[in-house]
């Protein structure tokens, strides 16, 4: 199992450097607009968390 994760891990290094290599000075770009994508998700999906616990509060204090 252990080997199966490093090779994993492993691939992604290598694609990795292979986009870092291909991209050259827009390199940077593309990263904060990866990260920023990332960002925007998971902040969404934890809103949404947040919305549904709250209107579910809401719906056993009124019973």
């Amino acid at each position: 199992m252990v080997i199966l994760r490093l090779a994993g891990l492993a691939l992604v290094l290598v694609i990795s450097l292979l986009f870092a290599v291909f991209v050259g000075d827009q390199g940077p770009w593309y990263f904060a607009w990866v990260i920023g994508t990332v960002m925007i998700i998971l902040i969404s999906g934890a809103g949404a968390i947040l919305f549904d616990a709250q209107t579910d509060d809401s719906a056993e204090s009124e019973v």
